[in-house]
Order: C-alpha cells, then sequence, then structure tokens
C-alpha cells in the first residue's frame, strides 16, 4: 500500500508542479474551506508539495517507515485487514493533522499549505511505538533510538510552531505524530502495554 501512495502522491505533486490551477484546487485553503465548505481539501493537500525536495524528502521518509509500519499492522491486526486499517491512517492522518490550523487560520484569507508531511508524522511515530529503541540513523551517520528522535522532533515542531518564522506547518507534524499513536492504540489497546515494557525491559 506504502509504494501505491508514492507512486499516486509522485503523480499528483508533480502534476501541481506545472498546473497551477491544479494546485489551486486541492490546497488546503482554511477560509476556503470555511466559507465554500470544501472539507476534501483536508485531505487532497497531502497529494501536493511545495518543490521537489519537499516531495523526495516526505516519500522518502514514507517508503522508509511505512512498508515496516505496514508489516507491524499486519502483526497486529491482521492480513488483510490492515491494509484497511493502514490506508484509512494515512488518509485519516492527513486530515487530522490539519483540524488545529483551520481552527487557527478559517477567517485568514491568505493562508495556505500543503504536503503530506502530518501522515507522514503519523507514520514514523507508530514506527516508534513498536520499535521504541531501534536506532535511525540521521545522513547515515548519527544512530540514536526512534524515541529519542521522535522527543526531538516533538520539541522542534513545537517550537518552531511558536516562533512561525519559516512558512512550515510544523503545527501538523505535531498533531499528524500524536493522531498516529492514538489511532493505532484505540484501535489495539494492547499495544500501549507492549510500548511501556519495551521501553522499560530492563526493569
Amino acid at each position: 500500500m506504502t509504494i501505491y501512495i508514492v507512486i499516486i502522491t509522485c503523480i499528483v505533486s508533480i502534476l501541481g508542479f506545472y498546473n497551477q490551477t491544479l494546485t489551486n484546487q486541492l490546497i488546503f485553503e482554511p477560509y476556503t474551506v470555511h466559507k465554500y465548505k470544501q472539507w476534501y481539501r483536508f485531505f487532497t493537500c497531502g497529494l501536493l508539495h511545495a518543490d521537489f525536495i519537499h516531495l523526495a524528502v516526505n516519500m522518502f521518509v514514507l517508503y522508509s517507515f511505512g512498508t515496516a509500519v505496514e508489516q507491524y499492522y499486519a502483526m497486529a491486526f491482521g492480513y488483510p485487514k490492515s491494509i484497511w486499517m493502514y490506508l484509512l491512517l494515512y488518509l485519516s492522518a492527513i486530515g487530522a493533522a490539519n483540524v488545529s490550523t483551520y481552527q487557527k487560520y478559517m477567517h485568514s484569507s491568505n493562508y495556505r499549505s500543503l504536503g503530506a508531511s502530518g501522515a507522514v508524522s503519523a507514520i514514523v511515530f507508530i514506527f516508534i511505538l513498536f520499535k521504541p529503541y531501534q536506532k535511525i540513523y540521521l545522513y547515515g551517520l548519527l544512530g540514536l533510538p526512534a524515541i529519542v528522535w521522535g522527543i526531538a522532533y516533538m520539541f522542534y515542531s513545537w517550537y518552531m510552531n511558536q516562533k512561525a518564522t519559516d512558512h512550515v506547518n510544523h503545527e501538523a507534524h505535531f498533531f499528524g505524530a500524536i493522531y498516529g499513536i492514538l489511532y493505532t492504540i484505540v484501535f489495539k489497546p494492547a499495544l500501549f502495554i507492549f510500548f511501556i515494557k519495551q521501553l522499560f525491559w530492563f526493569v
């Protein structure tokens, strides 16, 4: 499923690079959503990206962690139910990550947002839920447990959202990560106990 999401997202994003009309129709605009009830924008914005670098980074992270999460979901929920659970997770995470942004900017006509980062954050943090001590290497050099990177990422997202100086929707990253964990635990509460046991295996 991850590979299909990557392919579809790449196709739509690249089309959007060269077709401003398409981008305007799909991008997340809280004001437009509020005024014209175009709720689909909560989800279609995840198919768009600002440029090739933005697209490449998101899709690389999605593919790297998404394929692993698909396997963990298969073990947790059983196959083929896990496929639909995963797809629902990804789609709903795009929308859920934008809820706070919508509430904040629904009366601001000049705010726009795009990208799959909220859903990608959800996928990454589900990986952390299953494998908190799995080492993740930054640029292939600095290897730290996934839980450490996760905490650092959450703090960074919160801090940058407070500064609001780089035109990146860090709020969506933050809430996307939280949503991914909650979604998984709601459907499989035992995974929370599994996570805690992994954290304190040495006790």
